[in-house]
């Protein structure tokens, strides 16, 4: 079954043959994950499709494919259009789509172990307009059909040392079991493959670009745990790592554990938690709650020893950025240079280091009209040339056992100036940066009304971007955490959304996007901290600026920046220049010297 007709085809004939007239299929895990394991990737064996957010539906007689904005593109490339209509969201939904077109009463099939309980209830109640079902799968159908589809990753998980989590797990345990104690609750479910990660102080090798590995956890309230893991993926280190207080299990005593439950009451984060827990649990009678994860705003709450990791991860992933950009200038304008091959450059660069465990996410290396494209993945296919007298746009990261790092810096190939335009745009998204990276803000403030922040010098021209401004990121975990983010409020609501508290991280990333010609991101990590301000009344924050690249000097209209501006320009190049410097040597320092001089 090598064409996607024929995987189509074969999944059809499954449905039939059980009795469905319809199948849902995300890209998701059982964790619901934001980056998923090889084994995961049903939507992308079935339809060609690879980007990181999408669903598929399959009927008897048509097949839709959903995206949102960041894939528009993409999924015309990679998904054939006679076998699939492209659907935008959230324009439409699957549920919307399939209350118009699944038939009267209709069959309509969904692995309970991929999505959350409101994605199906919303789905339900759609498709109860024409009588029509929506019903959990026993073994999912694609598996069924997908013949050499790869097995979960047995790697094994690995103790995470105390020197670099800075808090044991038994310290961790105790925080979620007083949380439970503060609500009357006998336990949690913990099902985020990051929050059973910081939770127990351990890392794995199951999925890309994330050390986590795939485990459930049960918290109980008197500071005891159950581990659900492959029992492959046990070491002697990790048996004698989590002691006698964390019971470790086979996976598949997951379910028989939550059906134990009946009768406690239980905390289960319905935006984590996919709907077979909630089956399992309120089959066997326990008393769901549906809280948020109590793992969550303390991860993202960095402890002083998690802080002082993210800066030595930083210092040593700004110093091979230097050199790639410092390669960049020289080669690129040469006409040789691609998308792919500066990708793998910047790569080798970060591993000479010699303490790279992975990327933290796959590189955007974006050439002229690629780099307008927000998330773009970089292919054999779709491989640019960085042509002399363009932009070039890089967003890339790493994992570092002390830190997780992510940076964009947008440059100019030469040898000519660059046009005036592209000057203004770039110096529009510079002025927002630093505007959002000097902000200062009372207790209470959530990231949303920092947000337009980013952008105002961006709307004075008529202009805006796409996507949000900051997103939180983990210790050695995801690069993309949550509970706290810079973004436009939902629903036009100021002040919705997690307030930042002291020791979060942030993305900084403002950006503009000409379609068709080029695109244009400035990402420094920042590090929310406690400020004086001299008579203040209350408490305020700011941030600390945790990323150190120089910045293309190039692209900035001097003309457009206050003395203000020019002033945290030169002052952030100067802390660049301390930073790195003594990491490099002749001509990467010569050129660190040159792109970190005063305006």
């Amino acid at each position: 079954m090598h064409t996607h007709e024929a995987r189509l085809d074969a999944l059809r004939k499954q449905l039939v043959k059980t009795g469905w007239d319809g199948f849902v299929i995300p890209i998701s895990d059982e964790h619901m994950s934001e980056y998923v394991g090889s084994y995961a990737q049903r939507l992308e064996w079935l339809t060609g499709f690879g980007g990181s957010a999408g669903t598929a539906v399959v009927l008897a007689d048509k097949a839709a494919i959903f995206v949102d904005g960041r894939y528009t593109l993409q999924v015309r490339d990679q998904v054939d259009g006679a076998l699939w209509s492209y659907e935008s969201v959230p324009q439409t939904s699957v549920a919307a789509w399939l209350a118009d077109h699944a038939q009267q009463g209709a069959r309509i099939g969904y692995d309970a172990w991929l999505h959350s309980k409101g994605w199906a209830d919303g789905v339900a109640k759609a498709l109860r307009a024409n009588d029509a079902l929506l019903l959990p799968v026993g073994r999912n159908p694609v598996d069924v059909v997908w013949e050499d589809q790869p097995a979960p990753s047995l790697a094994p998980a690995v103790p995470h040392a105390d020197a670099h989590a800075g808090k044991s797990a038994h310290e961790k345990r105790a925080g979620v079991a007083e949380w439970l104690a503060a609500k009357g609750l006998d336990a949690a479910v913990v099902t985020a493959l990051d929050s059973v990660a910081w939770l127990l102080n351990i890392r794995g090798a199951d999925v890309d670009r994330t050390p986590v590995a795939l485990s459930f956890v049960i918290a109980h309230a008197d500071g005891t745990a159950d581990l659900f893991i492959a029992p492959e993926k046990v070491t002697a280190d990790l048996t004698a790592h989590l002691g006698n207080a964390v019971r470790v299990q086979p996976r598949d005593a997951f379910v028989p554990a939550l059906e134990a439950l009946k009768g406690r009451k239980v905390a289960v984060d319905p935006e984590r938690a996919v709907a077979a827990v909630f089956h399992a649990l309120e089959g066997a009678g326990a008393d769901v709650v549906p809280l948020t994860d109590p793992v969550v705003l303390p991860k993202a709450i960095k402890n002083p020893v998690e802080q002082a990791g993210h800066r030595a991860a930083q210092a040593r992933d700004g110093a091979a950025i230097a050199r790639f950009l410092h390669w960049v200038s020289t080669e690129a304008p040469k006409g040789q240079v691609t998308e792919l091959s500066a990708a793998d450059r910047l790569q080798a660069f970060r591993a000479e280091g010699g303490l790279l465990k992975d990327l933290s996410f796959d590189t955007i290396s974006g050439a002229g009209p690629n780099g307008a494209v927000v998330h773009y993945r970089v292919s054999e296919e779709s491989s640019r040339t960085l042509e002399p007298n363009s932009v070039y746009l890089v967003d890339s990261g790493g994992q570092y056992v002390d830190g997780t790092t992510d940076i964009t810096r947008t440059v100019w190939i030469g040898p000519d100036a660059p046009p005036a335009q592209v000057k203004d745009r770039f110096t529009r998204v510079l002025k927002g940066h630093i505007a959002l990276a000097c902000a200062v803000f009372p207790k209470g403030t959530a990231g949303s009304q920092l947000d337009s922040f980013a952008r105002q010098f961006l709307w004075q021209a008529g202009l805006d971007y796409a996507h949000g401004t900051g997103h939180g990121v983990g210790s050695f975990l995801s690069v993309h955490e949550g509970p706290q983010r810079i973004a436009k409020a939902a629903g036009g609501q100021a002040g919705t959304g997690q307030e930042l508290l002291a020791g979060m991280i942030l993305s900084n990333e403002p950006g503009y996007y000409k379609t068709g010609e080029y695109g244009i991101r400035i990402e420094n990590l920042v590090l929310v901290e406690r400020r004086e301000v001299a008579g203040a009344e209350g408490e305020f924050f700011g941030f600390e600026t945790l990323t150190f690249a120089p910045i293309d000097r190039t692209l900035v209209d001097v003309a457009l920046l206050t003395a203000e501006e020019r002033a945290w320009f030169d002052g952030y190049h100067a802390q660049v220049r301390a930073i790195l410097a003594p990491q490099l040597a002749g001509a990467d320092l010569g050129w660190l010297e040159a792109a970190c001089a005063p305006l």
